[in-house]
């Protein structure tokens, strides 16, 4: 065999193509008839350094080709009204660079559009009411601290002091959120009034859905002084008129209500200990007449998690007794029907895919899925078998030609099961010759890498690398025990390894299961990297196996547990995965970082991160640059500005294209 070597000269080309050509649909709705499908078509403008996303409308059963039906840049959110006349999105027409817009478009008939809401600071869920005079939806509220006279845009410096008395007063993407709380309002369809707040206060509420009677909304909320320490959250009863009730009994961890048809009961997700993360989440309903409830799981049937990687959103009623909701399995993610009465859920999808989002109006019943090699597109059933509406996944195909890739599973070594694994071959594969390996890392831990189109994948391979991923322990889409099987030692209820314990051993184990198997892959040319969790698996495997890695490429990543429990956006919650808070065991978060083992590192380090990450803040990247620094060791760190923890998925275009030449290039050099 002879050796391949990537072609580091083509990696920003590589990435503007796979970046630049892409268009996926989200967000799909369904008209009451079931005879239209609207969704949002996203695309990335790498010359302007945005994206847009615009409103399209098909056919439901295919006989019509799409058509985009808004005139915007950042229109989504669709919805239709009860008698399917009217279509409501949300954009930014207005002037002021942060208000979001609220707009109903003629379906069907002349008309011209209208805006009924401007909003200072976004707008979600949008949900007619059945009787069509209203539509409810989340926004957020500012203080007035946001508003001082005089004050030009984004002057910060007349502004009062932030008041914090609770934890999670900021959340990554989002910044601070304290003076900013969420809360539900209603607005006219008519447009003769403004908007009105229903839920007026401190308090965050998610969600809306409506009663049949058009009399309340449903929506999900920590309404109560110690959520912060309690960590419950409950579904609300919010009249128009009214005082609002609390409909489950303060004890579980509750979001994503939905309404049945005949108004007796409530769908939700969730799980009844929020003191124990992760849990596979269930699907449980609730009645609307009664007060303090615990739910009724309807999902127990199915030992997966119904809050997928791929996209997680409230149940749908398909009628007064079945709900439509979406559920992992070992790296595929599918719709489900799910019933009363202690009944497995039933699978409606098939193949190797991940639904990324649904909806189901009028017998209608719509998706959007993509699988390792095409992007996502929109489906509906129709006579009971899947129709693909859109061609998003063709045009990928065309100008990109994404990879397939082979799946297989590796037993943990000490025998208790077998771990999901892929394994992708580069561009113009060769098995004569002998490739570089790249080992990925999910973040998380409780996701899970599957059939969806993966472009980190896409780009490494197409630069000549092996891919290979996999889901160890701690990942989700598997039994509840396998995501919990990385749980603090001193866990209360669930005790496992701990971080750096059986999910260490895990990759590991795919790392040589994939080197025993696969002649063409060279281990003497193996880089590991990942973001997030997997960059705490980055950096922890650096330390404790450099001999085995050429290069390590350690993103966004939690290098110090103890600091990162100070500093993050959900500081104060580690003790659900560890079992103790890290002012008790700090001695206990130190054994599980990765940064006690800075002194082992041997192989070349490429950290990056973003400045405006709230979620692991980019200290975690200072501390561990500096300590390989002042020890000699090959470091170097790209700092993002401007971006978050998101970077790589939802960052702008032209950063996520540097931040793939960046990383191609660092493993072109070192794998060479």
């Amino acid at each position: 065999m002879t050796n391949q070597q990537p072609t580091g000269s083509s990696h920003s080309a590589i990435a503007e193509r796979i970046i630049g050509h892409q268009l996926q649909a989200s967000q799909p709705t369904v008209s009451p008839d079931g005879r239209w499908v609207a969704f949002v078509a996203t695309r990335v403008d790498l010359e302007r350094n945005r994206y847009v996303a615009q409103v399209w409308l098909a056919a439901a059963d295919g006989s019509t080709a799409p058509r985009v039906v808004s005139a915007g840049t950042n229109d989504a959110k669709p919805t239709f009204s009860p008698d399917g006349t009217l279509l409501a999105f949300t954009g930014r027409r207005d002037t002021r660079r942060s208000s979001t817009t609220l707009h109903l478009l003629p379906v069907g008939a002349p008309g011209e559009l209208r805006t009924v809401a401007t909003m200072p600071d976004g707008i979600d869920s949008p949900t007619f009411s059945p009787d069509g005079r209203w539509i409810a939806f989340t926004s957020r509220t500012q203080d007035e601290r946001y508003r001082v006279e005089g004050a030009a845009d984004g002057d910060t410096s007349w502004q009062a002091p932030r008041r914090i008395d609770r934890f999670f007063s900021q959340l990554n993407g989002e910044g601070w959120v304290v003076d900013r709380p969420s809360h539900v309002h209603v607005v006219a369809v008519d447009g003769t009034s403004a908007p009105r707040n229903l839920t007026p206060g401190e308090f965050q509420h998610r969600g809306v859905s409506w009663l049949p009677d058009s009399s309340a909304v449903v929506t999900s909320a920590q309404r109560h002084d110690t959520w912060d320490t309690d960590l419950a959250s409950d579904i609300y009863l919010v009249p128009l008129a009214g005082e609002i009730r609390r409909l489950t009994d303060g004890t579980g961890s509750l979001w994503e209500p939905s309404v049945s048809p005949d108004g007796r009961r409530v769908a939700l997700l969730g799980y009844t200990d929020p003191f124990t993360e992760p849990q596979n989440v269930r699907v449980g309903v609730i009645a609307t007449d009664l007060d303090a409830q615990t739910p009724t799981w309807w999902s127990l049937g199915l030992d997966r998690t119904f809050a997928p990687t791929a996209g997680s959103q409230a149940p749908v009623w398909l009628d007064d007794a079945r709900v439509l909701s979406s559920a992992e399995d070992a790296g595929e993610t599918h719709l489900y029907v799910v019933m009363d009465g202690g009944l497995a859920p039933s699978r409606l999808t098939t193949g190797a895919i991940s639904i990324k989002s649904f909806a189901a109006n009028g017998g209608g019943v719509a998706w959007c899925a993509s699988s390792v090699d095409e992007a996502t597109d929109v489906f509906s059933l129709h006579d009971g078998v899947p129709v693909r509406l859109t061609d998003f996944a063709a045009r990928y195909a065309t100008a990109v030609s994404p990879l397939g890739w082979e799946r297989f599973r590796v037993p943990c070594t000490d025998g208790t099961g077998e771990i999901d694994a892929w394994i992708m071959r580069p561009a113009g594969f060769d098995p004569g010759r002998r490739y570089p390996v790249l080992l990925n890392v999910h973040g998380g831990p409780h996701t899970q890498y599957g059939e969806t189109l993966f472009d980190e994948a896409q780009m490494q391979a197409a630069a000549g690398f092996v891919v290979v991923m996999s889901n160890p322990r701690g990942s989700s889409g598997r039994e509840e025990s396998w995501g919990q099987a990385i749980l603090g030692p001193r866990h209360r209820s669930r005790p496992g390894s701990g971080w750096g314990g059986l999910d260490v051993d895990d990759v590991m184990a795919v790392l040589d299961a994939t080197l025993d198997r696969h002649p063409f892959c060279d281990a003497s040319r193996v880089g590991i990297l990942g973001g997030s969790y997997g960059g705490y698996m980055a950096t922890m495997l650096a330390g404790r196996f450099s001999h085995r890695f050429k290069a390590v490429c350690s993103e966004r990543s939690v290098n110090n547990l103890v600091t990162e429990e100070f500093t993050a956006d959900i500081g104060s919650s580690f003790h659900t995965e560890m079992g103790a808070n890290h002012l008790d065991g700090a001695d206990y978060y130190m054994s599980m970082s990765p940064i006690r083992y800075v002194r082992d590192i041997t192989c070349p380090m490429l950290l990056i991160h973003s400045e405006n990450d709230l979620r692991c803040p980019i200290s975690q990247a200072e501390e561990l640059f500096t300590a390989l620094r002042m020890l000699g060791k090959e470091v170097v760190f790209y700092r993002f500005p401007g971006e978050d923890h998101e970077l790589s998925r939802s960052g702008s275009p032209v950063h996520r294209r540097q931040r793939a030449e960046i990383i191609l290039d660092f493993f072109a050099q070192h794998l060479s």
